[in-house]
């Protein structure tokens, strides 16, 4: 196991996924149910399998596109939802 790539993937979507609506999903779901554990393993399952469709998704990619663009492609993207949700769009 490569324990760099474990780590560096742990701590940028442990840092990204603070405060997002995801969470906020979360706190909203465990105050109406008052069910903390029933809400915890759905939330779970729902992002391991968000996350394995994204893994999925990119290994097929990177087998036609090269990792560079890749990278610039998704620096754009971020780039213009930042943009949007500046301006109130999203």
């Amino acid at each position: 196991m490569d324990w760099k790539v474990f780590a560096t993937t742990f701590g940028i979507l442990f840092l990204a996924e603070l405060g997002d609506k995801t969470q906020l999903a979360v706190i909203t779901m465990t105050t109406q149910t008052e069910k903390p554990f029933v809400v915890f393993l759905g939330a779970t399952v729902a992002l391991v399998i968000v996350t394995l469709m994204g893994v999925v998704f990119g290994h097929l990619v990177y087998q036609w596109v090269p990792a560079n663009i890749l990278k610039r492609v998704a620096a754009s993207v971020f780039i213009v939802i930042g943009i949007f949700m500046f301006f109130g769009k999203f």
